[in-house]
């Protein structure tokens, strides 16, 4: 047993929920906001401005979304490079193979691909051979053993909640923003579970909305300990910044939960505010704006297939509103009565 630990620990294979859950998947996300959502963005330019040029390059981007995920997730993992490169074609395949549940496919199958090439890394005199055919071998197997069933499951889990969100709006719209608002601050990836799970339509609006309120939240709260750089730093950023503070004093959380609790069923009794982008866009809230961009590139998508007729003053007010205005003044007002009672403290919303 001694030596199989000591074997891992010279592998740098750390099997941990920390490894994972959470700088594995976080990563995945990365991969696929320089793939995807990058290529997504380039297209709705491209689009809307006629220019051809920038829907070629999106399209090249978005293609590359399976090997781009694949090759972070092993980044994450410290993998060495041989192993590394060969992700590509594993990411290729699981994502491919795993249709619309993709994003899981290629974080379970690139994982396993990567913990196996990095056990027979530099172990034989033929590295270069016997690395990359492991590596490739046993995740484009997997690939075409799991991924389809992997790829089912997710998309079935994901058309569950957003069926019920149809169904339920008030109460779904609820949980889904509280639910994804807590993941987009805490160390895991809110994108990666909107990606994985494919998350658009309505469920992905109240995701949407539950992700700007903590980020709107934040930044507009601790505007007055934080000034214009926290503003910026977690509005177009991430709330997760306020992490180590959250953990000090739990309560300042309060505001911005609270806020995601509203807005979500706001987004999709009120306004029916649906996420039609790409489903990494719902958990993103308005980090780099690629939350607000999503749902306007969906629009633009819907009445390119003819399933919307025009974008009309209620679609934009309710995007300002649940995106932007609400999150900001519901938020503000909150944390100013948490101040007033003493729950709140002068500095607990400072960033380092």
């Amino acid at each position: 047993m001694d030596k199989i630990k000591q074997f891992m620990q010279r592998k740098n294979i750390v099997i941990t929920p920390r490894r994972y859950g959470v700088e594995a998947m976080g990563a995945m996300a990365q991969g696929l906001f320089c793939s995807l959502l990058i290529g997504t963005i380039l297209n709705t330019i491209g689009t809307q401005t006629g220019l051809d040029f920038f829907n070629t390059i999106g399209g090249y981007a978005a293609a590359m979304a399976g090997p781009a995920m694949a090759i972070a997730i092993g980044h994450a993992l410290q993998s060495p490079p041989m192993v590394l490169f060969s992700l590509t074609a594993v990411g290729y395949a699981s994502n491919v193979l795993g249709g619309a549940g993709g994003p899981l496919a290629v974080l379970i199958i690139a994982i396993i691909a990567a913990e196996a090439g990095k056990v027979v890394s530099k172990e034989t005199k033929v590295d270069i051979l016997v690395t990359p055919l492991v590596t490739i071998v046993i995740g484009v197997a997997l690939s075409a053993w799991w991924a389809p069933a992997i790829g089912s499951a997710a998309s079935q889990v994901g058309r569950l909640i957003m069926w019920a969100t149809e169904l339920q709006p008030f109460l779904m719209g609820i949980l889904v923003s509280v639910i994804v608002g807590i993941a987009l601050t805490l160390p895991i990836s809110s994108a990666a579970i909107c990606a994985a799970l494919s998350l658009t339509g309505l469920a992905g609006g109240a995701a949407l909305a539950g992700c700007c309120a903590q980020m709107v939240g934040f930044a507009v709260m601790s505007f007055r300990e934080n000034r214009w750089g926290g503003l910026i730093s977690q509005g177009l950023g991430t709330s997760m910044l306020q992490m180590g503070n959250i953990v000090k004093n739990p309560k300042i959380w309060i505001p911005a939960i609270l806020t995601s609790a509203i807005t979500g069923p706001i987004a999709t009794t009120v306004f029916r505010l649906e996420q039609n982008g790409p489903a990494v866009a719902s958990g993103m809230g308005t980090c780099g704006m690629v939350g607000p961009i999503g749902v306007y590139s969906g629009w633009v998508d819907s009445i390119a297939t003819g399933t919307k007729a025009a974008i009309t003053a209620m679609d934009w007010l309710g995007f300002a509103l649940i995106l932007f205005i609400l999150p900001a003044i519901l938020t503000w007002l909150f944390g100013l009565v948490l101040r007033k009672i003493g729950w709140i403290r002068a500095g607990d919303l400072k960033l380092g």
